[in-house]
């Protein structure tokens, strides 16, 4: 005897009918309309990594790497960016490049206000908590079934699963980073009159701006694993290569993707690491090198003329 002997619970069958029934037909303008900020934002990085140099990528790239973590890391993002290239894979990087980003930038745009409200409120933090518990334990290719059934195939079907799937950290992240601000900081802002939302912006994003970015960082990285599978409803970039090579059994092939993807997984963590730390180490602030290279211009244009 069995509680199923008992009673049977169409499950699987409450949730087509809530799908297919209910959401798919009526609410089809309202996904086609989500997914246009999406492609759009997509499109315009795809094209303007399409349009740029790989030279010159790899140049911004490496600046960016030597200023933020160090000497080392700008020559391994110099030496992984033209392996790529010379095994032939930067356009699918750069396509691969171009859905992290877009994935991360409309994460970051829902994520740190979402994480904002629920650390102001105890009783939104108890309803967003378990929700944010069940996205990251639902594995990965289970919200590929949905995405396809409300938004179709493609790049932005597959970036709106990415979105979904990397969210969760970066709210975490903000309301732990706010709610860790000390009180009497709290208590000194708001006795020298400042707003609630001066404190906010003056006050507790500063200081909560580390775990903020150790949050941005997370999100990027599931994201980097989550554009991969996406490959599976038609997104495209590094992880349509190594599904293509495991569904044609072509080891080279799969196994170039993956190495593709290691690399610029590597760099785009330890950028965000290094951006997450300023100051640490052999690392500097990268808005600083260029606030001193602005600061010096201008002191030698206003330095008088000496005469000779």
């Amino acid at each position: 005897m069995s509680p199923s002997d008992l009673l049977v619970i169409p499950f699987d069958g409450w949730v087509n009918a809530f799908v297919r029934g209910f959401l798919v037909p009526n609410f089809r303008p309202f996904f086609r309309a989500v997914q246009v900020p999406v492609n759009e934002v997509l499109q315009a990085f795809d094209g303007f990594f399409a349009w740029v140099p790989m030279l010159v990528v790899t140049l911004v790239f490496a600046f960016v790497a030597w200023r933020v973590v160090g000497r080392t890391m700008a020559i391994i993002t110099v030496v992984g960016f033209v392996f790529i290239d010379m095994i032939q894979l930067w356009p699918e990087t750069m396509t691969t490049l171009a859905m992290i980003l877009t994935s991360v930038l409309f994460c970051t745009l829902i994520g740190i206000p979402a994480g904002i409200l629920v650390a102001g409120s105890n009783m939104a933090w108890k309803v967003v908590r378990p929700i944010l518990d069940i996205m990251q334990t639902v594995p990965s290719f289970v919200y590929l079934v949905p995405i396809v059934m409300l938004f179709g195939v493609g790049m932005a079907p597959g970036i709106i699963a990415t979105i979904i799937f990397a969210l969760p950290p970066i709210i975490r992240m903000t309301n732990l980073g706010i709610r860790n601000v000390r009180e009497d900081l709290i208590e000194a802002s708001e006795a020298f009159g400042a707003t609630r939302t001066q404190t906010l912006i003056e006050v507790q994003l500063p200081l909560a701006m580390r775990t903020i970015m150790a949050g941005l960082n997370q999100t990027l990285m599931l994201a980097m694993s989550m554009v991969v599978i996406a490959a599976l409803i038609g997104a495209g970039g590094l992880g349509l290569i190594v599904n293509t090579g495991l569904g044609r059994l072509n080891v080279g092939q799969a196994t170039a993707g993956g190495v593709g993807i290691v690399i610029l997984a590597i760099v785009l963590d330890r950028i965000t690491q290094g951006l997450a730390e300023p100051g640490s180490g052999s690392k500097k602030p990268l808005l600083g090198s260029f606030k001193s290279l602005f600061r010096s211009q201008d002191i030698e244009a206003a330095a008088p003329d000496k005469a000779v």
